[in-house]
């Protein structure tokens, strides 16, 4: 019994399976072997039981340029049982007579690739009559008593742009600008609109308008979000595909040249029928407009080319404000503001007595939001006090920067004040240093020169060895002689 059961299941999972792939099946049809200039030719991919998800490119033919894309739809009632199909059509328009040909090629429908051979195409004179459409047609069009004909497609009026754009046109070397980059439909555009391979469009635009001699903070934008915006009075939506900060070296002109943008732009039927094609797939491409950022040299100043350029402020942290003579405090020397958080370099060390520190620890977070880079970058040093005294930090540390909205050199400066008191550690903290080698032997050693006794033994052997020279060079004259 059991053994029966598994052989019927079996074999109605094999006939399950064997109708799955009848159902998934997929044609490639070709459009005529001739055709005049001016009709069209067509790849159609039909797709049986199943909707069409997402398909690959279609191939490029040599002597046609693409034309769009529409869809289709149509369903059967055949003995109870019903069966439906959806296409995609390519249409080529030739650009002049000839035998051309489209050679093998695959594309993915729903992620799974199939392969057509291709075919050799003849191109004659214009037709007197011509097939622009293709075979779209409305299944049920006689079925209701109307003559089936092809949909005419429409081009709707677009409202909207292309946009790369600069927060500032004139900036400091160092200084910060923004660039945008996004596309904008108005909230009354009536025309469909999808991308088209952003992400390699974007690569392309990035490798002709990034400026080589800046650096550059990313904002990473991963996914296309639209948001609302107000540009003179009217609402748009905002759609932005890249946004970053870039901090220039030098001075001199960044150039922004004029880039394009490619979207898919539908066509919409004229007479839209319930199985029909509706639309049709074409492309608009749009410009932005070209920019130029003047850069500006900074004024005058002995840290010139070291200084940091943007807003900034000092925020400061203290483990203690009294301490004892030897005792270790922990100062942060904190920078935030807005600016290039990494060129922040670490403040100056006035030479001081009885203040001893050591290298920093450095902690730094960077902020990028709202058009701009913002952070802090933190100095952590270990201080000790071996005096007593009142010490004002800000006679110790300064931290020199460029500010461009006053176009002024400002210096950033402690107001922490650590009062110490006890007995001095100038000495405690000098013996408690091991110097070693000969400054460990310095209070058991002789301050005499330990070659004084030996001076007069050392001159007796000099002056015997310059004599015998002078022997020795008179017999060499003699004998010579």
């Amino acid at each position: 019994m059991i053994k029966t059961t598994l052989r019927l299941a079996f074999v109605c999972m094999a006939m399950l399976l064997v109708s799955f792939s009848f159902g998934q099946e997929v044609q490639i049809e070709l459009g005529p072997d001739e055709i005049g200039l001016n009709e069209t030719f067509t790849i159609k991919v039909t797709l049986s039981n199943d909707k069409i998800k997402s398909y690959d490119q279609f191939p490029e033919i040599q002597g046609f340029q693409k034309q769009g894309i529409s869809q289709s739809s149509s369903m059967n009632i055949i003995n109870g049982q019903m069966s439906s199909s959806n296409s995609i059509i390519q249409y080529y328009k030739p650009s002049r007579k000839g035998q051309f040909t489209l050679g093998n090629f695959s594309i993915q429908i729903n992620g799974e690739s199939y392969s057509s051979p291709g075919k050799r195409i003849t191109v004659t004179d214009a037709t007197s009559s011509q097939n622009p459409g293709g075979n779209v047609f409305d299944p049920f069009a006689e079925f209701f008593g109307r003559p089936a004909e092809e949909p005419e497609f429409i081009e709707l009026d677009d409202d909207a742009f292309f946009s790369v754009s600069v927060d500032k046109e004139e900036v400091f070397a160092g200084e910060g600008f923004t660039v945008n980059i996004a596309f904008y439909m108005s909230e009354q555009n009536q025309a469909p609109f999808t991308w088209h391979e952003p992400g390699k469009q974007l690569d392309t635009i990035l490798k002709k308008i990034k400026p080589t001699n800046a650096w550059e903070e990313n904002f990473n934008i991963t996914n296309i979000e639209p948001s609302v915006v107000d540009i003179n009075g009217k609402k748009w939506n905002k759609y932005k595909v890249y946004e970053a900060t870039f901090f220039p070296f030098s001075e001199g002109n960044i150039e922004i040249p004029r880039v394009p943008w490619e979207m898919i732009k539908y066509r919409v039927a004229k007479n839209p029928s319930f199985f029909g094609a509706n639309r049709q797939e074409d492309f608009k491409t749009f410009f932005s407009t070209s920019k130029t950022i003047k850069v500006k040299p900074l004024p005058p100043h002995p840290l010139k080319n070291e200084v940091a350029v943007g807003i900034y402020q000092l925020r400061e942290n203290i483990s203690t404000l009294e301490a004892e003579t030897g005792e270790g405090v922990n100062y942060n020397f904190g920078i935030s503001g807005v600016g290039n958080i990494n060129s922040i370099a670490a403040p100056k060390r006035l030479p001081g007595a009885n203040l001893n520190t050591f290298d920093p620890n450095v902690r730094q977070q960077i902020n990028r939001g709202y058009g701009r880079v913002s952070g802090i970058k933190e100095f952590n040093y270990f201080i000790t006090l071996n005096e007593a005294g009142d010490y004002q930090l800000r006679d110790y540390f300064y931290w020199i920067y460029f500010d461009p909205i006053r176009a002024v050199y400002d210096t950033l400066r402690p107001e922490a004040k650590i009062i110490v008191s006890g007995e001095s550690k100038i000495n405690q903290a000098l013996s408690g240093q091991r110097l070693g080698g000969i400054y460990d032997r310095i209070g058991t050693e002789s301050n005499q020169f330990s070659n004084e006794q030996y001076k007069y033994y050392f001159t007796a052997a000099i002056n015997l060895l310059l004599l015998g020279a002078v022997v020795l060079l008179a017999v060499l004259i003699i004998r010579k002689k």
